[in-house]
């Protein structure tokens, strides 16, 4: 397999072309056209909500797409999307009742029904659709249309959950009900509901939408956004700071300057997310826990906290961000104990009996391949740095990097792989369930094929409890199973960091309905989350 090199910019050379396309803006006009550039280092695999896996899908399709709910902005309650309200029954076999939107338009001007929820289910369940959303509707009992704008779902069971994983995209019947959904056209060039209409997808360059002028909220305030594929953090930094891109998520060695450039605003926040070492727990190399466990005392994860992230991020030692309320603050961090893991791996067999320094077992040396994907700086360095900690250790570490689209199909999906630095995006709701539970190895997210018998009854407990507490007991005592399992060596929760051109503003109305300008909120929910009032306003900016 080809591993993808990446373009190193002499230093000198980086500034002699920045203080070029510096010099060469700066005489620009001022823009005239009222558009989004956004960096992405990897390209989306489907703009189809119920197939993407990937961060690059899953944000051009909220901007395609619509549930029917979504989070407030303060990420505790739910707000209406194309459902305009519902309600919600109690008992043994609970019911949620949502009364949809009337009057909205698909992108091709076909109506929005409950047909459609009914068949985004329908194929979310269909056994020969490749996705793995399906652990989140396992427990419905039925779905009904009641009439073209009331959908019943019925569960057979309490399902805490439940009434936020409505949040999933809805895609259209009329186009798909023909249509091999796994296969077809339309993965690329899709048609939603949302504030964003298709344009064009070019493949590792760009992905363009436009403004949907018919969007039920209104016609958003932004007339394009461009979907910019830089594989290379250099490159993406480059094009930020000559004004080719408006918004690039930044990585923390690039904070201090980014932060010192006057056209530019920095936004941070904790986010729901976290890195990490996964072990494929099929390999007979990581089926002994004591094995895991010794590696996690190996890698110095205050090393990599300090030095790969400059300090914006912090250690944690379970399955879940460290300011949730369901991360257990109980459970402390693997300490960095080189001794503690020599200790660790003598005790599961390992040790190195022909002296050639590496650690062995019946005869065979301690060997496997760390794998990540290419084009993202930090995993890169913290593959570097755990190859040198674990060889350290007597393990002899491989280290590769493979572009993102490869190294999904031929190694995470394909469950081909030996050892992977990856992370979660999270949602606000603790269930986990199709990352951990043993049922979801086969076709969910839990590619390394982790199995606890006691933790698979508690995610399906967490399931159906309602109460806040209870719930709260339930995922402590699942973070105290994962940490003491190790079934990956937990790295770290980053600091989200991003950068914006000053030239953006939210557009909002007054009561009287009088338009003013405001400056752009980070919200809880993320900075994106008023993007339909975002514009920039005639005369500001620069011309592209």
């Amino acid at each position: 397999m080809k591993i993808k090199t990446f373009l190193f910019i002499p230093p000198v050379l980086f500034l002699i072309i920045l203080g070029v396309n510096l010099l060469f803006v700066s005489y620009r006009p001022p823009q005239r056209v009222n558009q989004l550039i956004m960096s992405s280092i990897g390209d989306a695999s489907f703009l189809n909500p119920i197939l993407a896996q990937d961060s690059a899908s899953s944000e051009i399709n909220s901007l395609v797409y619509n549930g029917l709910i979504k989070y407030d902005r303060n990420l505790q309650n739910f707000v209406g999307v194309l459902a305009e309200s519902w309600k919600v029954e109690d008992g043994k076999e609970p019911r949620i009742i949502f009364s949809l939107r009337k009057g909205v338009r698909w992108h091709d001007g076909k109506e929005f029904t409950a047909h459609d929820v009914k068949f985004t289910y329908d194929k979310i369940m269909d056994e020969k659709t490749n996705t793995v959303r399906r652990s989140d509707y396992e427990l419905v009992k039925g779905a009904e249309v009641l009439d073209p704008y009331t959908f019943r779902v019925t569960y057979k069971q309490p399902f805490s959950p439940g009434l936020g994983t409505w949040s999933m995209g809805i895609i259209p019947k009329h186009l798909l009900e023909k249509e091999d959904i796994n296969t077809t056209s339309f993965n690329r060039k899709p048609v939603g509901t949302g504030p964003f209409r298709f344009v064009e997808w070019v493949t590792d360059e760009k992905i363009v939408v436009e403004a949907n002028p018919q969007y039920f909220e209104g016609k958003p305030g932004l007339d394009r956004i461009i979907y910019r594929i830089i594989p290379e953090t250099s490159l993406s930094e480059m094009e930020l700071l000559t004004k080719g891109v408006d918004y690039y998520g930044v990585l923390p060695h690039q904070y201090r300057r980014m932060s010192e450039v006057s056209f530019l605003k920095i936004y941070s926040q904790p986010v729901f997310s976290y890195s990490y070492l996964g072990y494929n727990l099929n390999n007979p190399l990581f089926q002994d826990k004591k094995v895991r466990q010794a590696f996690s005392h190996a890698i110095n994860r205050e090393e990599l906290v300090q030095y790969v992230l400059y300090g914006f991020g912090a250690v944690i030692s379970g399955p879940f961000p460290s300011h949730l309320w369901y991360y257990n603050p109980n459970v402390k961090p693997v300490p960095y104990d080189l001794q503690k893991a020599r200790q660790l791996l003598s005790e599961a067999g390992w040790k190195d009996r022909d002296g050639d320094g590496i650690l062995d077992k019946d005869g065979k040396p301690f060997r496997f391949k760390l794998i990540t994907n290419s084009g993202n700086d930090i995993r890169r360095d913290v593959g570097v740095l755990v190859q040198r900690q674990l060889r350290e250790l007597g393990v002899d570490v491989t280290f590769e990097t493979y572009e993102w689209s490869i190294f999904l199909k031929n190694f995470i999906n394909a469950r081909h792989f030996d050892a992977c630095i990856l992370g979660w995006g999270l949602s606000p709701d603790p269930d986990d369930y199709m990352i951990w539970h043993s049922s979801q190895i086969e076709k969910g997210f839990n590619f390394i094929s982790y199995r606890n018998p006691e933790a698979d009854r508690l995610w399906e407990e967490g399931r159906k409890e309602y109460d806040v507490e209870k719930r709260k007991q339930i995922y402590w005592r699942i973070h105290e199973l994962i940490a003491e399992d190790q079934p990956y060596t937990f790295l770290y929760m980053p600091l989200g960091i991003s950068a914006l051109q000053r030239n953006f503003f939210l557009m909002e109305r007054d009561e009287k309905g009088k338009e003013a300008l405001q400056e752009i909120r980070l919200e809880k929910a993320g900075l994106m989350y008023d993007l339909i009032k975002w514009t920039v306003p005639k005369g500001i900016g620069l011309e592209r």
